[in-house]
């Protein structure tokens, strides 16, 4: 299975199978992506905390509410998406934190509403892509502000890409 994962400010496609993981990084400053694959065991200790076994070397992972995750003692910001499950259309997310708005299909992005900074409304449009000769338009699911812009107009999007983080 894969997943659409921020952690911190870098963008990553997490695959997952039994017993290993592949964890590459999105584009970034690096000229190329970075990729990472391994073999892993994971034991849940109790409600939020996990002990996790990467090739030999033991780490211990609580959740918190917040959309963090604390590895032995440091904290990380995550947000894990996983593209089969898309967001239901036309509802308001009144949550906080950040919120990683994801191409629903593969196309290409026609405009960006949006500038780096801005504050938008719940429902306002962020970006519009193109799919099938059809152009859909990506909505805020709430009030708050572009963080980041991950893609620019004409570039051609995977389902389930990161295009945009809000918070």
């Amino acid at each position: 299975m894969t997943y659409n994962v921020t952690i911190g400010p870098h963008a990553a496609k997490l695959a997952v199978e039994r017993d290993s993981f592949t964890y590459t990084r999105e584009k970034s400053a690096l000229p190329q992506h970075e990729s990472l694959a391994k073999q892993f065991s994971v034991e849940q200790i109790d409600a939020s905390t996990y002990s996790v076994l990467i090739e030999g070397r033991s780490y211990r992972a609580q959740l918190s509410s917040e959309g963090e995750i604390i590895v032995n003692g440091r904290t990380f910001a995550v947000d894990v998406q996983d593209p089969r499950k898309l967001r239901g259309r036309g509802s308001a997310d009144n949550g906080s934190g950040r919120k990683t708005i994801m191409a629903p299909m593969p196309g290409r992005v026609i405009r960006i509403l949006v500038e780096k900074g801005q504050q938008i409304e719940a429902g306002q449009g962020l970006i519009v892509v193109e799919a099938m000769k059809m152009q859909n338009e990506m909505k805020s699911p709430r009030v708050g502000k572009v963080l980041e812009i991950r893609t620019t107009t004409g570039a051609a999007v995977s389902a389930g890409e990161a295009l945009l983080v809000i918070e």
